[in-house]
């Protein structure tokens, strides 16, 4: 199916029946506007992080600002959150899946973020079947028959939020004179152009969430790009209101400054804990000093991550804005009673943790724990919608506090199977087109593979990457690993069977032992499907 392009455009993908309903000509227009706007900026950014990760690896550590120094001192706020964001006690995530939304949006929920990001795989048909889903989750008419079952919106949803893509994502299909386009740009603009007059004509609005940002330049630059599309679509300015995801380490030292590029705009911070560590991972991956232990001990008592998660706290509710905090990756276990309540118990302290520390809401990745995760936070906050008021004075994080990075140990064989497993499993299904797996009774996405093969990485490196019982870590110990793992994962994944987990396999080993580090785990894959 054919359709109109603006000039200097070019989709290279298949249009199926539908798409042309998204992809109009009026809402390619703002694409390219926005895009031949804002591209060079993005470059430019990208190219600052890739210096600033050059500097990093010589040694260089991370502070906060000297030239930002008055903001962190200065005394402002945030504008007025809008009603629709006040109370956000809980947060389901999940991606542009119609089943998904549905669900998500039933759940019980405060909030549902949809996500074009982390726990979707961002291929052609995923991208386009997301945005018709959005557009009809906001009317309220999206609805599904499957399995003899049937799925529509209950009368009472939760409050819509948007996950676009990061900046260093492309949309391959989509070129603005002869150059890819941010894939970030492309699905923020489509969902504006269609939802966001809606969205207000419903009473709520157009709200985003911000992922994988490194600096406040970053988050100017979305604030300059909020600025020209509710210009190009008359809407008052402070209309969109975006929540930004503090989940990598550079970010940690610069929230008052991405809270104050914002401040028009602003829904305050959300702690991303497992893209976190991951960034943690990242950019000190050649410090011979730098260890994390096997994943699951560092936890959100690890010295770095609690430092991280008080100064979150901290600086929002200073500024007058909402503190979210992170996802607890535990799901129900249905068919092991004892087991379940171990997972149910580990969601429990999570939340209450969070809720008792000031935060005014916490994440969650299944509908079967919105009534557990609402009532840790109803214990504390009562008929209040948050906890805005809880100022944090008492609260002093340094540089070093935020760089403690602890705990080092224990390293286990079992523990670096582990994150073969999970990545071999997660890049397979990631290829086959789900980016939210379900793996060893947890919930899985991008944030949480690239913890695996990013420590396999760096375990093999330092001289640190020791397992407790002696042996060093090494690249051909992972190598002879990767076909045993392969196989269990092949023996319990529903579509064991399916090729893309040889093909997940061989990535995983290509990217666990080759000399170089790969950015993101995302950029090659998605030059494969």
């Amino acid at each position: 199916m054919a359709i109109v392009t603006p000039a200097g455009m070019e989709i290279r993908a298949e249009i199926k029946p539908g798409y042309e309903q998204i992809l109009t000509p009026e809402a390619l227009e703002l694409v390219a506007k926005l895009s031949r706007e804002f591209e060079p900026r993005r470059q430019q950014l990208l190219a600052a992080r890739t210096e600033r990760a050059r500097r990093l690896d010589a040694g260089e550590r991370p502070d906060f600002l000297p030239e930002t120094a008055h903001i962190r001192a200065g005394d402002w706020k945030i504008a007025p959150i809008p009603k629709a964001l006040e109370c956000r006690r809980v947060e389901i995530t999940g991606p542009v899946e119609r089943k998904m939304v549905i669900n998500a949006l039933n759940s019980g929920a405060d909030s549902y973020m949809t996500d074009f990001e982390d726990s979707n795989t961002p291929n052609w048909d995923n991208q386009i079947t997301g945005q018709l889903n959005m557009r009809d989750a906001v009317r309220g008419t999206i609805s599904l028959e499957q399995g003899g079952k049937s799925y529509k919106l209950n009368d009472k949803v939760a409050t819509l939020v948007v996950r676009p893509r990061g900046w260093h994502l492309d949309e391959k299909h989509v070129l603005v004179d002869g150059k890819r386009i941010s894939g970030g740009i492309f699905d923020f603009a489509l969902f504006m152009f269609h939802n966001a007059k809606e969205q207000l004509a419903r009473g709520a609005g157009p709200y985003f969430y911000l992922p994988k940002m490194e600096s406040h330049l970053e988050a100017r630059l979305w604030n300059d790009i909020f600025i020209m599309t509710q210009c190009e679509l008359g809407l008052p300015q402070g209309t969109i209101k975006a929540t930004v995801l503090i989940e990598t380490i550079l970010a940690a030292f610069e929230m008052d400054e991405i809270l104050f590029e914002l401040r028009e705009h602003s829904a305050g911070l959300n702690a991303g804990r497992w893209d976190y560590i991951f960034s943690c991972i990242k950019k000190f991956k050649l410090d011979k000093n730098f260890c994390l232990a096997d994943r699951p001990k560092v936890t959100m008592t690890s010295p770095f991550m609690r430092a991280y998660a008080l100064l979150l706290l901290k600086t929002c509710h200073k500024r007058g804005a909402p503190a979210i905090g992170g996802m607890s990756a535990l799901i129900p276990i249905k068919n092991d009673p004892a087991k379940n309540e171990v997972a149910m118990g580990g969601v429990r302290a999570d939340k209450s943790r969070d809720a008792t520390d000031g935060y005014d809401g916490g994440w969650v990745a299944h509908p079967g724990l919105v009534e557990l995760a609402m009532t840790e936070f109803t214990k504390v906050l009562g008929d209040r919608p948050n906890q805005i008021d809880k100022q944090r004075d008492d609260v002093q994080v340094t540089a070093a506090d935020l760089l403690d990075f602890r705990p080092e140990a224990p390293i286990t064989e079992d523990g670096l199977r582990y994150n073969i497993n999970v990545g071999i499993h997660y890049l397979g299904a990631w290829l086959a087109g789900n980016g939210c797996v379900p793996i060893h009774n947890l919930m899985e996405d991008a944030a949480t593979a690239e913890i695996s093969r990013s420590q396999v990485w760096q375990w093999i490196r330092t001289p640190k990457g020791v397992l407790e019982d002696g042996r060093k870590v090494t690249a051909e110990m992972v190598r002879a690993m990767i076909p045993q793992e392969l196989a269990k994962v092949k023996a319990v994944a529903p579509n064991g069977d399916n090729p893309s987990y040889v093909r997940a396999a061989e990535i995983f080993e290509q990217m666990s032992t080759s000399e170089d580090f790969a950015e993101f785990l995302t950029l090659p894959l998605y030059e494969e499907i």
